[in-house]
């Protein structure tokens, strides 16, 4: 028996309503504080938002729980309030219902990602993920959400996994979203076309855009998914345009009317359920109704399409293999810790340097800020032992505090100052350094970054799927603990990154061979590629204790 709302659905469009965190935001709530707490803490607040989307001719209300999930929760210390976050929300979408004397309005129950990546480009398992969305979803169902409405997603394998755990759960309809940059892209890459295909398998009850950009990027967006998808209806939710701050307020420059003039568009373009996302209100709202409702009709610039693939150029020359690199196929290596100065003078670096370069040192590990510790940055200091000493370096690269665009960045400055060894690591917590209260979050574990170096930088591409000029030639090593104490747990995280792709491996300082051996052992045999023996040489018997 088909669901209620499908049936309503398939007769004619249906209006959504607009964004929650901008109304919320403009009532005077901190930034800082969790959206969704306001459930609990000023129903009052949500429901005058629900009841102002009423009022404006919404036909579907979504509720305030985009970020009701543990893991999203636990960023204010609410994770264990997060079904309760739910379950409130959800409720009070119903009460405005009721109290609007709109009962044919239908509730749809908002999930939004994790707000970490999925493995292996993030630090959540598969089975978490799972088991957070599992909880959320039937927190809402539960709570008598009319439908699921998934949004905001950039990465489709995350979004697959929690339709998936959705259709385990319930039978009520699901509406999922993700959300593309200008380029037609999702910021892991996923085209319209790939994403409405592999929804449509999952067996959504309909695909869409919400965010993104503007609702002219959106149109085009939902014009390549119906040509992937003609029969799978499609949900079109755009910003209200790029925000600008001004006198320290995010304001979005798509007036209500510029909104709703895209209306007929977003139907020509196979859209039955349109709204807004961010910057959009209740004048919106209701300027989509009378659009919908056979208002006047503007016109509206034709967008030229964005073109669906990017070809690679040629790549300009074929870069050689890094000293260490063809070093660790020939010969026994030896390499050299060293951390940069504290100021900014480098010349004692430098003088250290050239006694282990006479020594025969093959390379210089620069450490990047070792024990938090506030020092010069690992790349100047890299790039000056290679130009100024002519030595091999082997940089230090922390995914900790660093988001990941960022990470991607740096990576392409590293390697333009001919920098291409990397060993990639977590780092230091800021905790037990200089600066404890400083930002110390991560978007991407050590694996994962292995993984985004060698199949995909090395490939020519970003993240995103998108053309940085020419491959990079990096050669990756990664950490490994001989000695852990839980040798199972230590051997998948290794595992993870070599199948990543890692290099080489730098161990921990090892004071015992039997270590070794034991790690051995319970691998089954020597590692599969290089492996530089950490070495700690004791400096005075108070370094040893």
């Amino acid at each position: 028996m088909t669901h209620p709302f499908l049936n309503r659905l398939e007769a004619g469009p249906l209006l959504l309503d607009g964004a929650m965190g901008t109304e919320i935001y403009a009532r005077g709530l901190n930034f800082e504080q969790s959206l969704e707490e306001t459930n609990l803490t000023q129903p009052q607040v949500v429901k005058a938002i629900h009841r102002d989307y009423l009022a404006a001719g919404a036909d579907v209300i979504e509720t305030n729980t985009f970020g009701a999930n543990r893991i999203r929760q636990e960023d204010f210390g609410l994770g264990e309030k997060a079904p309760a976050m739910a379950r409130a929300g959800v409720r009070l979408a119903r009460e405005a219902r009721e109290e609007a004397g709109r009962p044919q309005v239908w509730v749809a129950a908002s999930i939004g990602p994790l707000g970490k990546y999925i493995m292996p480009y993030g630090s959540v398992g598969e089975k978490t993920a799972e088991e957070v969305y599992g909880e959320t979803i039937q927190a809402l169902v539960e709570a008598g959400a009319d439908l699921l409405v998934f949004e905001t997603f950039s990465d489709l394998a995350e979004l697959l996994l929690a339709v998936r755990v959705a259709r385990s759960l319930c039978d009520v309809p699901i509406v999922a979203h993700m959300t593309f940059d200008e380029d037609g892209r999702t910021a892991l890459g996923h085209t319209p076309e790939g994403v409405a295909r592999m929804l449509a398998q999952a067996g959504v009850d309909a695909a869409g855009a919400n965010c993104s950009v503007g609702p002219a990027g959106v149109l085009e967006v939902i014009r390549r998914m119906h040509r992937a998808e003609p029969h799978l209806p499609l949900s079109a939710m755009p910003n209200a345009g790029f925000p600008t701050r001004v006198g320290g307020r995010l304001l979005y420059p798509s007036t209500p009317d510029y909104f709703a003039s895209y209306v007929e568009q977003f139907r020509a373009a196979g859209a039955s359920l349109l709204g807004g996302c961010c910057g959009t209100t209740a004048a919106h709202i209701r300027a989509m109704r009378a659009a919908l409702d056979g208002g006047p009709k503007a016109v509206t610039p034709v967008i030229p399409a964005v073109p669906e693939h990017y070809p690679l150029p040629a790549r300009p020359q074929e870069l050689a293999p890094t000293v260490l690199e063809r070093a660790l196929q020939e010969r026994f290596v030896v390499t050299v810790e060293l951390s940069p100065p504290r100021g900014y003078d480098p010349e004692p670096m430098l003088e250290n340097v050239r006694a282990l370069q006479q020594a025969g040192v093959t390379a210089i590990n620069v450490a990047d800020s070792p024990r938090a510790r506030m020092r010069m940055s690992p790349w100047a200091a890299a790039h000056l032992l290679q130009t100024r000493l002519g030595i091999e370096t082997i940089l230090h690269f922390p995914t900790r505090g660093r988001n990941l665009l960022r990470v991607q960045g740096d990576l392409l400055a590293a390697h333009s100052l001919n920098i291409r060894n990397l060993f990639v690591v977590m780092g230091d917590p800021t905790r037990i350094g200089d600066f404890p209260d400083a930002h110390d979050h991560f978007d991407i574990p050590p694996s994962g970054l292995v993984r985004l170096i060698k199949q995909q930088l090395n490939r020519g591409v970003d993240q995103a799927g998108h053309s940085i000029g020419a491959p990079t030639r990096f050669f990756v090593g990664a950490a490994v603990n001989l000695g852990a104490e839980n040798l199972e747990r230590e051997m998948k995280v290794l595992r993870r990154k070599l199948d990543g792709g890692a290099d080489f491996l730098l161990s921990q300082p090892i004071f015992d061979p039997k270590v070794v051996e034991r790690f051995y052992a319970a691998w089954g045999g020597p590692l599969p590629v290089p492996l530089i023996a950490g070495l700690l040489p004791l400096a005075s018997s108070r370094h040893a204790e």
